[in-house]
């Protein structure tokens, strides 16, 4: 694997560089014809899109633990959290960029000069079937950011119509993504026993792959009202359109049939340690070969290295920090609600930690938190959070003298899907359709709970008799979902309440958010965690204060404990002067999402200008 990784990236350098726009003058074939002679070199020719679409690619700085959402901030908030006028529609680039479409056409195009070379017709739809998913997903995350996209699937000359194609309807390009997962799901190896390594594409990848845009497409269209007529392609190919219902049950099919184990084997990481399962799953070196469905493998030996242990330790960076409106939502180990208890609002740090799902401690340094792998118990540092809600997610063992914790030093493997998602997405499609059954919770949503041994299970009835007021945002609109209706309301919310649990800093929340049109839910508070005053704070649960907070004008109080001392409304802000939330972004200028506009992100300008056909997107003009 690190030869492949290691080829991957030099002819990422080599054979693509430029290639970046859907419409720049083609590249001479040079080379071709002698190219596609062995199934190694269909191999090699496929492995760059590893790299180039995958989210959590070796140079891609997407990663999902830096992403920021109504659930986790960093210091500096991205024009899209500010929302407004802090968003422009840029001259170039923004997600508008069409190399690797361009490779895997080239592929498809030459496919048959490798059966003419006499490459195995069973390799070449092999790789055709690699080259075939990866479209699928580069179109998916097309189709998220921007809708309506030209669909192309053909290598396109410097004269070709298709540079100046019109935006296709969804529709028609999510029947194109269908086609071609569809075409992957056959044509691609199984994993072919339990212990195979998690880093090529295979049957389950592909399944992966289809639930998570099926799912995608069904919930936007629901939840945006979205009908789309019958209608032809700008390459005037008629198709006949589909609702929202259609690929709610594409998603659960697609699921379900990777959850029978037909496709391979798969299942939650467990050690039989709930304690530290979950956080295990994303610490250690090398990804799970049970969970994992398709991973990013990195390496110290050959320095293919990420970012997730300074972005959450080194102050310099991202300061990142959960809020406390996603806190709150966690559940009690017991199944029972936070916000059911007399005075949560104002629970500071120590007693808000007490007993909750077990998945808060392993996702923010809580009580008696230590580094992975190590034993001494540390505590969140306010110098490295701007709520004091510390994540460590995906923060590895520190290495020799700590060398893992600089700058993109970290090798822990990456998830691009797991396990724990699709029994999301299998919940999640059935309730949508009302077709979910207490069994189909009990071998999902239960499932993930049980794994970190909390006691309390979801029950389908129990949820929709008593939808949690906390997650409705008709009640409560600082902290609630919008849009929620139907017999079925309880149990989304509680679904919806695991997803952002069990899969946060995993680069999904903008999109569900977007899908759901709960897009206004990144103007509720970013706040972190209360303080009553001046005082000194327990922040590890042993009896000593890790933290002091003093007023402005009272003497700086003596050190103790190794805490950090801070002056209230110099080193911290809370929301109410002398007590309350800590507020770090009170000063950002933030503005509201708008609800007309920010589903969709902009076309850039200067595609614009190059092709006439486009017409942006409501609200950007």
């Amino acid at each position: 694997m690190k030869k492949l990784l290691y080829i991957s990236l030099v002819m990422l350098a080599g054979l693509t560089s430029c290639n970046d726009a859907l419409d720049l003058t083609p590249k001479n074939k040079v080379g071709i014809e002698d190219y596609f002679k062995t199934a190694n070199d269909l191999q090699l020719f496929t492995n760059y899109f590893y790299d180039a679409v995958m989210d959590n690619a070796m140079s891609n700085a997407n990663w999902g633990f830096e992403a920021q959402d109504d659930c986790k901030v960093n210091k500096n908030l991205s024009a899209v959290m500010k929302a407004g006028t802090n968003r422009t529609v840029p001259n170039s680039g923004g997600g508008w960029s069409w190399g690797p479409l361009r490779r895997m056409n080239t592929f498809l195009q030459y496919r048959d000069l490798a059966l003419s070379n006499g490459v195995s017709a069973a390799d070449v739809e092999k790789y055709e079937a690699v080259t075939r998913f990866f479209r699928a997903y580069f179109y998916f995350k097309k189709v998220q950011r921007f809708g309506d996209v030209p669909w192309i699937e053909r290598q396109m000359e410097s004269n070709d119509d298709g540079l100046y194609y019109p935006r296709d309807s969804r529709e028609y390009v999510m029947q194109k993504m269908l086609q071609d997962i569809d075409f992957a799901i056959e044509k691609l190896p199984a994993k072919d026993k339990e212990s195979a390594a998690p880093y090529r594409v295979t049957k389950g990848a592909a399944l992966a792959l289809k639930s998570c845009f099926c799912l995608f497409e069904g919930t936007f269209r629901k939840y945006h009202n979205l009908s789309i007529p019958n209608g032809v392609s700008a390459s005037g190919e008629a198709y006949e359109s589909h609702d929202w219902k259609y690929y709610l049950e594409q998603s659960a099919d697609a699921s379900e049939k990777l959850m029978s184990g037909d496709y391979g084997k798969y299942k939650l990481f467990s050690t039989g340690k709930p304690e530290s399962d979950y956080i295990t799953l994303f610490a250690q070196q090398d990804a799970s070969k049970d969970e994992y469905i398709l991973a990013v493998k990195y390496d110290q030996g050959i320095k293919i290295l990420h970012n997730s242990n300074a972005h959450a330790i080194q102050p310099s960076q991202g300061m990142p920090g959960y809020t406390r409106k996603f806190v709150c939502s966690y559940l009690m180990k017991d199944g029972s609600r936070f916000t059911d208890i007399p005075g949560w609002q104002t629970m500071i740090f120590k007693d808000e930690m007490v007993n909750r799902d077990p998945r808060l401690g392993q996702s923010i340094r809580g009580l008696g938190y230590h580094r992975f792998e190590q034993t001494a118990v540390i505590p969140a540092n306010y110098e490295g959070t701007v709520t004091g809600y510390h994540p460590h997610k995906f923060v590895g063992a520190p290495g020799a003298n700590d060398a893992w914790d600089r700058n993109n030093s970290s090798s822990n493997d990456l998830p691009e899907f797991r396990y724990g998602e699709i029994l999301l997405n299998y919940a999640e499609a059935k309730a949508e359709l009302g077709t979910l059954t207490q069994p189909d919770l009990d071998k999902t949503i239960n499932e993930l709970r049980k794994r970190v041994g909390m006691t309390g299970m979801l029950k389908l009835a129990d949820a929709n008799a008593n939808p949690d007021p906390y997650l409705d945002g008709d009640i409560n609109p600082e902290s609630g979902y919008f849009n929620v209706t139907g017999s079925n309301k309880g149990v989304i919310l509680e679904i919806r309440r695991e997803r952002a649990i069990e899969l946060v800093q995993e680069g999904r929340r903008w999109n569900d958010l977007m899908r759901w049109k709960c897009g206004k839910m990144i103007d509720q508070p970013l706040t972190g965690n209360y303080f009553p005053g001046p005082g000194k704070y327990d922040l590890t649960g042993d009896g000593k204060p890790d933290l002091i907070l003093y007023a402005t004008g009272d003497s700086k109080p003596a050190a103790e404990n190794n805490a950090v001392i801070w002056e209230i409304g110099k080193n911290i802000s809370l929301t109410e002067s002398s007590r309350g939330y800590t507020n770090y972004h009170a000063d950002q200028k933030l503005q509201k999402f708008n609800e007309a506009r920010d589903y969709l992100y902009p076309i850039p300008s200067d595609e614009l200008s190059l092709n006439p056909n486009l017409v942006q997107n409501p609200g950007w003009n």
